[in-house]
This record gives structure tokens, C-alpha cells and sequence, in this order.
């Protein structure tokens, strides 16, 4: 078993933390560049991922915690949508569009694997025994 002690231990973290780059990459070249509200709304939404991941475990506690992880996986589907309409200006290729897509279906799936995993567990506060298996969903 895997022992959670900080953050940046949580797979879904690390996963939101990487697409968040990839997001600013494909934002910050050619015509999506320059679609100034989508591409700021696009970045705010997936920096929101690994945000309330973050700031739901400093909480301290499995529910506050499950609810940040709710607000996460919402913005997954935020950050889902908001990619259609990019594909829909010709912003993303399809094979970037299903990639990303992917990658964010991937994310939303450990959210919620961990959730299920909070609200059955035992255990409470900052620090969470979890198999690895778990948090990979």
C-alpha cells in the first residue's frame, strides 16, 4: 500500500498538474492564442484541477475533501467542453483533441476512484493509506 502524505503523492494531482502544461502550450501558439476568452477560460479551468485536489487535502478532513474532489472532476468536464469548442474553431487537431480529451476522461476517472475510496474509508484527516491500484481508476 501507497501512503499519502502530501499532495503532490495523489496521482490525479500529478496527472492534472501535467495536462495544465500541455494546456498553456496548446494555448499559447497560433490562432488559439488569440481567442482571449476561451483561452484564459480554458487555462482557469484546468488549473482548477489540480488546485482543489490541493486544497481539499490541506483540509484535513474526507469531506471537505471529497467535495474539493468534486469541484475538481467538474472542472475536468469544463475543461472537456471547453475543448470541443477549441476543435470546433480548428484551434486542435482531432488526433490533439481526442488525446487531450482522453488524458482529462483519465483524470476525471481517478478523481472519482478516489472519492469512492474517502467515502468508504475509515480513516480520516490529512494522511490516507491507499492501494495503488485505488488512485489508477
Amino acid at each position: 500500500m501507497a501512503r499519502i502524505e502530501r499532495f503532490e503523492d495523489i496521482e490525479a494531482w500529478q496527472m492534472a498538474r501535467e495536462t495544465t502544461r500541455e494546456v498553456y502550450e496548446l494555448t499559447s501558439t497560433g490562432k488559439f492564442s488569440h481567442d482571449y476568452v476561451l483561452r484564459d477560460q480554458i487555462r482557469r479551468a484546468v488549473v482548477s484541477i489540480s488546485s482543489n485536489i490541493a486544497e481539499g487535502f490541506e483540509r484535513d478532513g474526507n469531506k471537505e475533501l471529497v467535495n474539493f474532489l468534486s469541484i475538481a472532476k467538474g472542472s475536468c468536464g469544463e475543461v472537456r467542453s471547453q475543448l470541443y469548442l477549441a476543435h470546433d474553431q480548428s484551434y486542435l487537431s482531432d488526433e490533439k483533441f481526442k488525446e487531450m480529451s482522453e488524458k482529462l476522461l483519465r483524470i476525471s476517472r481517478a478523481i472519482s476512484g478516489f472519492m469512492k475510496y474517502l467515502r468508504q474509508s475509515e480513516m480520516r484527516g490529512s494522511k490516507f493509506i491507499i492501494a495503488a491500484k485505488t488512485l489508477k481508476s
